[in-house]
């Protein structure tokens, strides 16, 4: 899949090293193992970028990316004031396309995530695999327990380890991104690091539109004063491609969340939800003609369509527009944004989403 940025993930690996020692004959214990020894192979990979810069063997283009993502990485510190420290002053390349395997799923007639439970992440909406064969066959296990569920399996390109890896030289930049073009690249560093500032265990939505917010608006803080005007240009021409993705895709989200909740017997349901799925796949169609010009940017996401897929594009995208209006709120001063994310993330969960969903001001009653 081309565009995975929006389907990341949380501490798949390094948060598996403080689950682990937690645990013992808990019958996790596989998974959190090759979780734990993935990650582990990650980091044993990556070597500075110093040194990699030095290597004679460096491409020039693979040269000037690491230099432009340590210009960025710079950037995230001064302009941000996101953290400073060891993450993403590495580089590994891992030889594969994805750095992780997520595995995804929803009840047949429903847009409810499946979650699993580990001690320090608390509860997700995903298990991500280091293998690509083994996240394929614990789908497919998934799917033998219980054939109404419907699972999907994505490549995911970087996650984050919440700060835990720094001391050992911190979240490597991958083979799997740095290439990416150089609003997506920024983003994701910026995206990435913005999981170091505020997490909140079992609250995905709200981690997840934290850092798209400031993946958003970082990356278009980057590029207004450090790229140049094609970079601009390409990066406003995708992002608008993705809003309507998001709309066309928000709107049958929302439709099918109604059909779920409403008073039809499940027979009905499932005739309702295929008329459903089959008139958002023909909207895309038109879309893709009429305003992209052919681009089959989102072709393998409508390829794998069901309630997962859509279930966990909405953690990502849902809560992010209340997170950039408190940002205008705190008048673009970082430093103050953060504090008040913290706070939020300090809250219940339904007094946290209120607020949020509000626009409260700071102590506002």
């Amino acid at each position: 899949m081309r565009r995975a940025r929006w389907l990341a993930s949380i501490g798949a690996g390094g948060l598996a090293l403080l689950a682990l020692l937690s645990l013992g004959g808990c019958a996790e214990l596989g998974y959190l193992r090759q979780s734990a020894a993935g990650h582990l192979r990650l980091m044993a990979a990556a070597k500075p970028v110093d040194e990699v810069l030095a290597q004679p063997g460096v491409s020039a283009d693979l040269r000037q990316r690491l230099l432009l993502s340590q210009r960025m990485r710079s950037f995230a510190v001064s302009e941000l004031k996101l953290p400073d420290n060891s993450s993403y002053r590495r580089y590994a390349d891992l030889g594969r396309p994805a750095v992780v395997w997520n595995v995804v799923a929803a009840p047949e007639l429903s847009l409810q995530l499946k979650t699993w439970c580990f001690p320090v992440m608390g509860c997700v909406g995903y298990r991500g695999y280091f293998d690509q064969a083994q996240a394929q066959a614990f789908a497919a296990e998934l799917q033998r327990q219980d054939a109404s569920l419907e699972v999907q399996v994505y490549p995911v390109p970087a996650y984050s380890t919440l700060g835990w890896s720094n001391w050992v030289g911190g979240d490597p930049l991958l083979n799997t991104f740095i290439r990416y073009p150089e609003g997506e690249l920024a983003g994701l560093i910026f995206h990435e690091l913005a999981h170091q500032v505020a997490y909140v265990a079992d609250d995905t939505p709200f981690n997840e539109a934290f850092a798209t917010a400031v993946e958003r608006r970082g990356a278009a803080a980057w590029l207004s004063g450090q790229a140049s005007p094609a970079a601009r240009e390409a990066y406003a021409k995708r992002q608008l491609r993705r809003e309507q993705f998001r709309a066309l895709t928000g709107r049958y989200r929302q439709q099918l969340a109604a059909l779920y909740a409403g008073p039809l017997s499940a027979a009905e349901q499932r005739a309702a939800k295929a008329a459903l799925l089959q008139d958002m796949r023909q909207d895309y169609e038109r879309l893709k003609a009429d305003a992209w010009g052919g681009d089959k940017a989102y072709d393998a996401w409508f390829a794998q369509l069901n309630n997962a897929s859509l279930a966990i594009l909405s953690a990502y995208t849902d809560l992010s527009p209340a997170f950039e209006a408190l940002l205008d709120h705190e008048q673009g001063d970082w430093q103050r944004f953060y504090v008040q994310v913290q706070r939020l993330a300090a809250l219940p969960k339904s007094q946290r989403l209120q607020e949020l969903l509000n626009n409260k001001s700071p102590g506002a009653h």
